[in-house]
C-alpha cells in the first residue's frame, strides 16, 4: 500500500541520464507487482509459457532491468524478508480485496466483458514465493547483486543509501523516506508510461527525484514529525490511519503539536482505531531491522544461463534475449571509456 503522503512531497523532474554510474537500490517487490499488474493479456490473464508457468514478472524484470542498465544505472534489487507482525492486518485487508476482485472478475468473465475482466484481474495480483525465487535467479544470471532484507525491503534500501552504498531508493511508495533515505526516485522506467491506478488506460510519466532534506525544509517539519504524519494518514503498520485525517490536516497537526507525540495521538484518539499503542508503530519504523550482510558486486551477464532459463525453460524470444544481453555488454564498454569505473 505505502504511506499516502506523496502529494505533499517536494518533487523535481529527473533526467535519467543524471543517474549514470550511480547505484540505485530498487524496491524489488514493488517492481515485480507492477509487472504482474500491467503485463497481461486482453482478458486480464497473466502471460504464461506453454506449460502454464507465469512469465509476466520475468518479462518485465528482464526488459526494464536491461534497459535501465543500458542507460548506465547500477541497479541492486532489495527483497523483503520476514514481515513485522504489525503488517499482518494490512495483508489481511489486501487479501479481502483480492477475494472480492476475483468474484467481480468471474462475473465479468461470464458476460465476456474484456474491459472489466482486465480491470479486475489486475486487482487479484499475487506475488508468490516461486515468482520471487525466479526473479532472484534471473538477476543473478544478469550479474546484478541482490540484497536480502531481514524485514522490510524499503528499510534495507534506505539503509544502503544512508551508508552511501547506494545513491537513491527506487520505489513508487514514500515509505523509504520514513525509513530515512536521503533520496527517492519515482517512476523509474524507460518507457515513460504506466498504468493508471484502478483503470485500463496509461498515463505518460517522467522520473522524479524526492530528497528528504528538501521535503522537510519545504514542509517545515523534522524527520520524526514526518514519521508521525505518515502514521496519521496510515502506514502498512497502522492501515487506514486516523479516520478523517488526510495529508494536509495531518501536516497541520504535527506542526501544532511539534515533538509532543503523546499529546498528538491522544488528541486524534489513536486508541479508538488501533489495539496497539502509537509508540509500537513509531518505534518499529525508527528501528526496522536491517543488515550489513550484503555485497554489491556487478558481474558480466552469464549469457548461457540466461538463454537456458528464459528461452529454453520459459520460451522467450531468443533473438530479443540475445539482443538485450549484447546491449548490456556494449554499454559496459561505453561506460568504461567514459571513465565511470567498472560497470560489472
Amino acid at each position: 500500500m505505502g504511506v499516502q503522503i506523496t502529494d505533499l512531497l517536494n518533487r523535481s523532474e529527473l533526467d535519467i541520464t543524471t543517474l549514470q554510474g550511480k547505484v540505485i537500490a530498487v524496491d524489488a517487490s514493488l517492481f515485480l507487482y507492477q509487472f504482474l499488474t500491467s503485463i497481461r493479456g486482453r482478458d486480464g490473464s497473466l502471460l504464461t509459457d506453454s506449460r502454464g508457468n507465469v512469465t509476466s514478472h520475468l518479462v518485465g524484470l528482464f526488459s526494464r532491468t536491461t534497459k535501465l542498465m543500458q542507460q548506465g544505472l547500477k541497479l541492486t534489487y532489495v527483497f523483503d524478508g520476514k514481515a513485522p507482525m504489525l503488517k499482518q492486518k494490512e495483508r489481511d485487508k489486501r487479501k479481502e480485496a483480492k477475494i472480492e476482485a476475483e468474484k467481480q472478475y468471474k462475473e465479468a468473465q461470464e458476460k465476456e466483458d474484456y474491459a472489466e475482466m482486465k480491470k479486475y484481474a489486475s486487482r487479484t495480483t499475487r506475488l508468490t514465493t516461486d515468482m520471487v525465487s525466479e526473479a532472484k535467479k534471473l538477476l543473478i544470471f544478469l550479474g546484478i547483486p541482490i540484497v536480502e532484507a531481514p524485514s522490510e525491503g524499503e528499510a534495507q534500501a534506505a539503509y544502503l543509501v544512508k551508508k552511501n552504498d547506494a545513491f537513491a531508493v527506487a520505489s513508487q511508495d514514500a515509505d523509504s523516506l520514513l525509513f530515512g533515505t536521503s533520496r527517492l526516485v519515482r517512476n523509474l522506467s524507460i518507457l515513460g508510461k504506466r498504468k493508471k491506478a484502478q483503470k485500463l488506460s496509461h498515463e505518460y510519466i517522467k522520473p522524479e527525484m524526492i530528497t528528504l532534506s528538501d521535503t522537510l525544509n519545504a514542509l517545515a517539519i523534522t524527520h520524526n514529525q514526518l514519521i508521525a504524519l505518515g502514521m496519521l494518514v496510515g502506514t502498512d503498520f497502522n492501515p487506514g490511519g486516523i479516520k478523517g485525517i488526510g495529508p494536509k490536516n495531518g501536516l497541520k497537526l504535527v506542526k501544532q503539536y511539534s515533538a509532543d507525540f503523546d499529546a498528538l495521538f491522544k488528541e486524534v484518539n489513536w486508541d479508538a482505531y488501533f489495539s496497539y499503542s502509537w509508540t509500537e508503530v513509531y518505534d518499529l519504523i525508527k528501528n526496522m531491522p536491517v543488515t550489513d550482510a550484503y555485497s554489491l558486486t556487478w558481474k558480466k551477464p552469464d549469457e548461457e544461463k540466461i538463454l537456458k532459463f528464459l528461452v529454453d525453460e520459459h520460451e522467450f524470444s531468443e533473438e530479443r534475449v540475445k539482443s538485450g544481453i549484447q546491449q548490456l555488454i556494449e554499454e559496459k564498454e561505453k561506460q568504461k571509456q567514459k571513465g565511470l569505473g567498472d560497470f560489472f
